[in-house]
């Protein structure tokens, strides 16, 4: 249970950081010095690879397991 609520809260993160990224990268236009957009990617990079550590881990220790039809043979 607490998997999927990380992975949920994992997301939203990734989004907020995307929508921060696109707000600073219109507001920084025209200004040389200004890293925030640099600086929201690498983290939504992080995010991102948070993401798909905790997906895999829950596929590895069997909490999340895929219901799509086309798997039943597979189970």
């Amino acid at each position: 249970m607490w998997l999927k609520a990380i992975i949920v809260l994992l997301f939203l993160a990734v989004l907020a950081s995307l929508s921060s990224g696109l707000v600073f990268l219109l507001k920084d236009i025209g200004q040389t010095d200004s890293r925030r957009t640099l600086y929201a990617l690498g983290i939504r990079v992080s995010l991102a690879a948070c993401l798909l550590a905790a997906i895999a881990w829950g596929f590895y220790s069997g909490e999340l397991a895929s219901t799509a039809p086309w798997d039943r043979a597979l189970r």
